[in-house]
């Protein structure tokens, strides 16, 4: 059966948090010894990311209603701790409002089965923003996870380092209309 996707804003994220912290863990479960994926930690940034403006997520849920899929973001403007961190940014891409994708995974089974871009495009799908931004580890599958954003459109624009305990990151963009 094809994943079931569902929208969640804002006002939201108390019914969200529980679905997506599970997920999370099974998506990112050989990498939860580190600090910077314990689940503590995304579940910290999650509940300072879910107040933030314009907070909204997708979930896939498989036919036994358990999440396998999700994707979240927020809207950030000029100025933003999100575009600062990244350096030097065009200023076409920060003067107006973008959405930053924070987090979007999909549990094992369901990798390479197009989900991720199905829960991706449902997530950009209606915003208002005229950008999409995020963050990948260049290293992450070997090079293969920003292979896939490049081939959804996404180009670099820097880099960046979020926290000390993350590793270096490429901050990439792109239009949200195509």
């Amino acid at each position: 059966m094809t994943p079931r996707l569902r929208r969640y804003g804002g006002a939201d994220l108390r019914q969200v948090v529980v679905p997506l912290i599970a997920v999370y863990a099974r998506v990112r479960e050989p990498l939860l010894h580190l600090p910077n994926y314990a689940v503590a930690t995304f579940a910290e940034r999650l509940e300072r990311h879910g107040g933030e403006p314009g907070f909204g997520a997708v979930l896939a849920f498989d036919d036994e209603d358990r999440p396998v899929g999700y994707a979240y973001g927020n809207t950030v403007e000029e100025g933003d701790r999100w575009w600062t961190r990244m350096g030097e940014v065009d200023a076409r891409f920060t003067r107006t409002p973008a959405l930053a994708l924070k987090e979007i995974g999909v549990t094992t089974p369901h990798r390479g089965t197009g989900l991720a871009r199905r829960v991706h495009d449902e997530l950009l799908a209606g915003r208002a923003e005229a950008h999409v931004s995020l963050m990948v580890n260049a290293a992450a599958g070997g090079g293969k996870v920003r292979r896939v954003y490049e081939s959804w459109g996404y180009t670099a624009i820097g880099t960046s380092r979020p926290s000390p305990d993350s590793p270096a990151l490429t901050s990439m963009i792109r239009p949200i209309a195509r």
